[in-house]
């Protein structure tokens, strides 16, 4: 394969990393299993600019993108609408879309895993057409961010502690809102705290991700409006994987959501991959399944070796 490597070098642990050491490294691995390639390390406002440009140049077949799951997303995206195959290098803070790929997590390991994967299909999704790989969320998870992302870090480790700091905030101050939403034609109303919609359903890891990616669906969580005290058993059934089974939740899966919500609030935000973003108050997600091709070193398991699933 002819491959085209972009590396952000302000994402997560290739901050630290000799870059230089890294894509010779790259080199040796994928040249020594017979492919072509050329590495690009830029830094963060250039990203998706290099990948963009990459993705059209005649002769590319795949795209190696490094960097946290911002970076992962957009090189998602723009692999799905170029066809050409994706290979991660997980270099962020949670990793999640490697982690539903099972690759290594160790920026080094997954090269060489690369350098040796097949292509595989996988599905991916899209609200209102833009992409996503792992989840679109509302509700508990935006305000989490939103206060996260008021605070100052500098670090992996900082990111980490102003995240807990950013949960126990969100704890005390739970949102509340309206929504109607349409699932396979049929429509219903409730409110609710925390909206959640997966590209698959989330297996039971407490970091919430799918255990795989070619089931054909999204996953769609709701949880009624909640208390403190309700977001502590919350939080507290997600870190034993028993989601499904907190009483707050409603869970489901479809092809086709609509969402829509009747009060025009100032300044609402949704999450996708870890991005804060403006939201509409009408949002259409979609899942593409088998639109996508990634590199992968293990098969996703077939949609009949599905297990029972959690998240929200």
């Amino acid at each position: 394969m002819n491959l085209y490597a972009v590396f952000n070098r302000d994402g997560g642990t290739f901050r630290t990393t000799d870059m230089d050491a890294y894509c010779a490294h790259a080199l040796r691995a994928f040249e020594g299993a017979g492919h072509e390639i050329e590495c690009h390390v830029v830094s963060g406002d250039k990203v998706v600019e290099t990948m963009e440009k990459a993705a059209s140049l005649s002769g590319v077949d795949g795209l190696i993108a490094g960097g946290g799951d911002g970076t992962i997303s957009a090189a998602a995206g723009i692999a799905w609408k170029s066809g050409i195959a994706l290979g991660v290098v997980p270099a962020g803070t949670m990793n999640l879309f490697a982690r539903s790929l099972k690759l290594p997590l160790d920026i080094w390991q997954v090269l060489d895993a690369l350098a040796v994967a097949t292509p595989e299909k996988i599905d991916i999704a899209s609200a209102n057409g833009r992409s996503f790989v792992h989840q679109f969320s509302a509700g508990l998870h935006a305000r989490m961010v939103r206060y996260r992302n008021s605070m100052n870090f500098g670090s992996r480790l900082g990111k980490m502690r102003a995240s807990t700091r950013a949960a126990i905030g969100v704890m005390f101050n739970p949102p509340e809102f309206e929504v109607e939403f349409t699932v396979d034609g049929k429509s219903s109303y409730r409110r609710v705290s925390a909206i959640s919609v997966s590209n698959n359903e989330f297996g039971r890891d407490p970091l919430m991700f799918a255990d795989s990616l070619n089931r054909g669906h999204l996953g769609f969580y709701t949880a009624d409006p909640l208390k403190p005290a309700g977001v502590a058993r919350l939080v507290f059934d997600i870190l034993r994987g028993r989601l499904k089974e907190n009483a707050a939740v409603t869970a489901m899966t479809a092809t086709e959501l609509e969402l829509h919500f009747p009060k025009k609030r100032h300044d609402v935000r949704c999450v996708m991959d870890g991005e804060l973003l403006p939201m509409d108050r009408k949002v259409l997600l979609k899942i593409h399944a088998g639109e996508l091709t990634v590199l992968v070193n293990e098969p996703q398991s077939k949609p009949s070796e599905e297990k029972d699933g959690s998240g929200i």
